[in-house]
């Protein structure tokens, strides 16, 4: 089976891969592509793959972009931190729907599901079905939110505790915490992965490079075309802009 991974996160397409060829060693993954733009240029120039795990949020817009300037004849498993994207999911080739950070039994779910499913104009009605089911059995259980992270530096290990942690940023494709005292330690983890880790109480996802801490909250401004800038403290001078799509969400959240 030949595989094309569209992910632009380097970690993530890194354990996808091992989770692919733990699956299966036969499995051959044929490129790594992290953006919209690379995806539609592969496509048009190579043959079709068998299958496609795809991302849904990529380096420069979301992954749906892809079927509207191109066919994508292979069946796709999306692969997403967030679940709201299911119902235009299934809208396009997907067989299954996995939430980040997918879990090695829910992908050999979904690879078998693949095996089962070819895509026969007979088997659409139980994709459709399948896929819908799979959104909600693919949410995991009320997870134990992260107390505290054991972060390297150089030759020691430091503690740190989630109350000491301000935000959290991806920066150059590495993932950094910063505490409150203005400290910077770079983590093993992507945002995705921090993104399920963290108590959503207390931890929002701004945009795809920041996740913030309520305390780390100093000003909100409204910004052009909806969106919003957020200051923070450690001080970030250029902000950090929020979507429109997100700005209310986050203006629900720092109200809760």
């Amino acid at each position: 089976m030949r595989i094309l991974l569209i992910e632009d996160e380097v970690l993530a397409a890194k354990r996808l891969a091992s989770l692919i060829s733990n699956y299966d060693p036969e499995i051959v993954v044929l490129d790594i592509i992290d953006s919209v733009e690379d995806a539609v240029i592969w496509l048009n120039t190579n043959p079709s793959p068998d299958l496609i795990f795809m991302d849904i949020m990529l380096a420069d817009g979301q992954s749906f972009e892809i079927f509207e300037q191109t066919e994508v004849k292979a069946p796709v498993i999306f692969t997403t931190a967030f679940d709201e994207f299911a119902i235009k999911a299934f809208k396009v080739n997907s067989i299954d729907y996995l939430l980040k950070p997918v879990e090695p039994q829910l992908l050999d779910m979904a690879m078998r599901k693949f095996d089962r499913l070819q895509p026969r104009p007979e088997n659409f009605r139980e994709i459709v079905e399948s896929l819908l089911i799979g959104v909600a059995s693919n949410k995991y259980p009320a997870p134990t939110y992260k107390k505290r992270f054991l972060v390297k530096q150089g030759d020691k290990y430091i503690p740190i505790a989630i109350t000491d942690v301000a935000y959290f940023s991806f920066e150059d494709k590495l993932s950094f915490l910063y505490t409150r005292g203005k400290k910077r330690y770079m983590l093993d983890h992507t945002l995705d992965e921090l993104d399920k880790m963290l108590d959503p109480a207390a931890f929002f996802r701004l945009n795809r490079q920041y996740i913030t801490s309520f305390p780390a909250v100093k000003t909100i401004h409204n910004y052009f075309n909806g969106k919003l800038k957020v200051y923070v403290t450690p001080d970030l001078p250029d902000g950090i802009v929020v979507s429109k799509s997100r700005a209310a969400l986050f203006k629900q959240w720092l109200s809760r």
